[in-house]
């Protein structure tokens, strides 16, 4: 397999001769404010520039959307790919969402597997910051809670777990127990809201995933872009070698990692 990080949670995969795009946010740098329940609502995002063309991003063969935010699928997406194309989502809601936008393709991952090709896709579970909080406050501005993890299997390759936008949290725990994933992939800015709380993971949170899955290759994703961020990749990095961890890959945009 082949990982290569675009922008924020935006990543390539290919993965047993599949070419997978995960949660595509394609506009252009500084086009959208900040979030108004979330830190530093002043600042502009995406924070940087994409790495590559639009055209080489969308050159893939299906598309995982992990949930409906706009930091993770946007108009430009929409735009820009192909409407045949193949997408998998979480959830019938999601599903409508995405054929609403002129897509006929679309289809809900299942927690039991689903097939594609030659690779088995299962949704997890996740917990975009703490439900009792955070799912209150998504429903007030009439935005979805939910987000789902993806794990790839094939016969050919190692694991691959991408968490998905989620705090550290049983059902993180339950997924690295159930499908003991040799790489996996962690959405890990700790965006945070107003109100002090943390909607994806942090370096504690890092560090629990880390001290389960002590075999495993963690790669850290969704840096250095949202205007909400708190963690950059220089504080990752400066963890990494205080501390010594050794199986933590910190990519910058544009960079493949080959397993």
């Amino acid at each position: 397999m082949e990982i290569t990080q675009i922008r924020n949670a935006t990543i390539l995969v290919e993965y047993n001769g599949i070419k997978f795009l995960i949660d595509p946010w394609l506009l252009p740098k500084n086009s959208m404010q900040g979030f108004d329940a979330a830190v530093n609502s002043h600042n502009r995002q995406p924070r940087v520039d994409l790495p590559f063309s639009i055209e080489k991003i969308v050159d893939v063969d299906c598309v995982i959307v992990t949930h409906i935010h706009p930091d993770h699928w946007d108009v430009v997406a929409e735009k820009e790919i192909d409407k045949s194309k193949k997408i998998f989502v979480q959830s019938e809601q999601d599903k409508a969402y995405i054929e609403s936008k002129g897509f006929y393709n679309a289809e809900v991952i299942s927690l039991d597997g689903t097939i594609y090709h030659s690779v088995t896709l299962y949704k997890t579970l996740t917990q975009h910051g703490k439900r009792d909080v955070i799912k209150p406050i998504c429903e007030s501005m009439g935005m979805p809670y939910d987000a789902m993890g993806v794990v790839f299997e094939a016969e050919n390759e190692k694991t691959l777990y991408i968490a998905g936008d989620t705090i550290w949290c049983q059902e993180v725990e339950n997924a690295l127990e159930k499908y003991s994933p040799e790489v996996i992939v962690l959405n890990a800015c700790a965006a945070t809201l107003l109100n002090g709380e943390r909607i994806i993971m942090d370096i504690k949170d890092v560090q629990e995933v880390l001290q389960v899955a002590t075999n495993s290759r963690v790669i850290i994703s969704h840096m250095d872009t949202v205007s909400h961020l708190t963690i950059t990749r220089k504080d990752y990095e400066e963890y990494k070698k205080k501390n010594n961890v050794k199986n933590l890959l910190i990519p910058n945009d544009g960079q493949s990692i080959r397993f």
